[in-house]
């Protein structure tokens, strides 16, 4: 899946071998050869690219997709505890609920950029294990909370010590998340029985046992994760010098006329590179396209177990039915992802998913049908989950500069899950069993992503076709392989991916 690799390649491989100042040397080392004079694509045709990633494969997507299993498993586990009675034992109103559910999206927003800035500065194989810790054990301490205020608390830490976690992870590993949402299901349905253990209720003993998962798991992906290309011991260093070329490089092999100027992304850091961030339009229209899919994901994941229960089916019932639209959900963002990456386009995809949403919602809002309403949400979840690495990586692949990047993907995922904070309040409690203004709220968010979307797709190609009118007649001579670098997906040589 190259894009996908293209956008997480930099921050996860190889620790094993080096240390310090060491890590440091060897990485400026690589990076020399890999950006030497002469250096070009052909000069590693000898290497078999597609044996790289799959080797790369092998090494980061196990550990990197338990990791965000665990992420999304914790943050939305609640919606599976509160058909077990958390609200009525915790004695909280509908309202102050969804409060509960809302706070973790203030605080995630808010930390996003300094924690995804901390990753590009540490070790990942250091930084992502550490937050693991933190909000395993934040999770586990939910499980012993005696009231709306307690609760409300835990919401606020978890949302800090989960900011920084997706951006350290490719998109792909967004299928993961579905794979949670069945998980938290069959978990929460066997959970669930432990109903009196120690005195404690079933839906503590969710929040306690998978806050404790959390805490192992960062244990031992504290020895197998992996830090810069730059020292991955299992790559050899030619193959290391071609993995850091195409990072550097990436975004000038679109255009239909190739710039005869080979410009490398900055990747020092400079204070510009993040307030450019800020100031890139496409990141702000982006955040419409990803409110978009955000809204229906938080609106799906928080409340499907009560959407479902609503219906007439018991709490068991209701768990166990959230599974097979997960794990269809899986499928689809494994399997579209690979499509993506291999036409070398996301808004075709990333269109036809919302529109899909549109589907599924208008089943739900138009029936009272309980197999309807459920045939509504199945596809609408099996529309979001292949939609958000596509919203992802499409402007990640748009990004040019490391921590322009960095600081893009902090930005869009922290403002963008602002929605979550909305849609944790889209379904309430008086509005059941149809949930009208929930699914309503949902459709509109959905509109405004697709008008967003194809802004984006139309302003991307104008410039792409300027740029390579500029191209051809010779216009980058006017500016230095260091201005031009500087400029990142600003520069003439910069082609936006559609």
């Amino acid at each position: 899946m190259e894009g996908n690799h293209e956008i997480s390649m930099k921050t996860e491989v190889g620790h094993h071998e080096f240390s310090g100042e060491k890590l440091r040397e060897e990485t400026a080392r690589i990076d020399a050869l890999a950006t030497a004079p002469g250096t070009t694509l052909e000069s590693f045709a000898d290497l078999d690219e597609k044996q790289i990633l799959r080797k790369m494969d092998m090494r980061l997507i196990p550990m990197l997709a338990i990791l965000y299993l665990l992420s999304f498993l914790d943050r939305g586990n609640i919606g599976n505890a509160k058909i077990e009675g958390l609200q009525e034992d915790l004695g909280m109103s509908s309202d102050e609920y969804n409060w509960c559910l809302t706070v973790f999206f203030f605080t995630y927003a808010a930390f996003e950029v300094p924690s995804n800035l901390l990753l590009k500065r540490l070790r990942p194989s250091r930084w992502l294990p550490f937050i693991m810790v933190a909000w395993g054990a934040v999770m586990t301490l939910m499980g012993i909370v005696k009231n709306f205020r307690g609760l409300l608390i835990a919401r606020l830490f978890l949302g800090i010590t989960e900011a920084g976690l997706y951006p350290g992870c490719a998109a792909m590993f967004f299928s993961a998340a579905s794979i949670a949402g069945a998980f938290s299901g069959l978990l929460a349905f066997a959970i669930a029985k432990m109903d009196g253990v120690g005195n404690l209720e079933g839906w503590r003993w969710i929040f306690i046992l998978e806050g404790l998962a959390t805490v192992i798991i960062a244990a031992v992906a504290f020895f197998v994760l992996y830090d810069f290309p730059e020292t991955a011991s299992f790559l050899t260093e030619k193959e290391r010098e071609f993995v850091v070329f195409r990072l550097k490089y990436q975004g000038q092999l679109r255009g239909k006329e190739p710039p005869r100027t080979q410009v490398a992304q900055a990747e020092e850091f400079e204070w510009r590179y993040v307030l450019a961030a800020f100031r890139d339009w496409q990141i702000w229209v982006n955040i419409f396209v990803y409110w978009g899919i955000v809204c229906p994901l938080y609106g799906i994941s928080l409340f499907l177990p009560t959407i479902i229960r609503n219906l007439g089916y018991s709490s068991s019932t209701a768990q166990l039915m959230t599974v097979p639209i997960y794990i269809t959900a899986a499928i689809l963002a494994v399997v579209f992802a690979f499509l993506s990456d291999r036409v070398g386009k996301r808004s075709p995809f990333v269109i036809s998913f919302l529109l899909m949403m549109m589907i599924g919602f208008s089943m739900c809002i138009s029936s009272t049908n309980p197999r309807v309403i459920y045939g509504g949400v199945f596809i609408v979840a099996c529309a979001i989950y292949p939609a958000f690495p596509g919203v992802v990586t499409w402007l990640s692949n748009n990004l040019a500069g490391s921590y322009k990047r960095s600081a893009g993907m902090a930005i869009q995922i922290g403002v963008g899950n602002l929605g979550g904070a909305m849609a944790s309040n889209f379904y309430r409690q008086k509005d059941s069993p149809q949930y009208k203004l929930g699914h309503g709220l949902e459709l509109a968010f959905i509109s405004i992503g697709i008008v967003a979307a194809f802004i984006l797709v139309i302003v991307y190609g104008t410039v792409n076709k300027r740029r390579d009118r500029i191209i051809q007649e010779g216009g980058e001579a006017q500016f230095t392989v260091e201005e031009l670098s500087t400029k990142g997906d600003r520069a003439v040589t910069f082609r936006y991916m559609i």
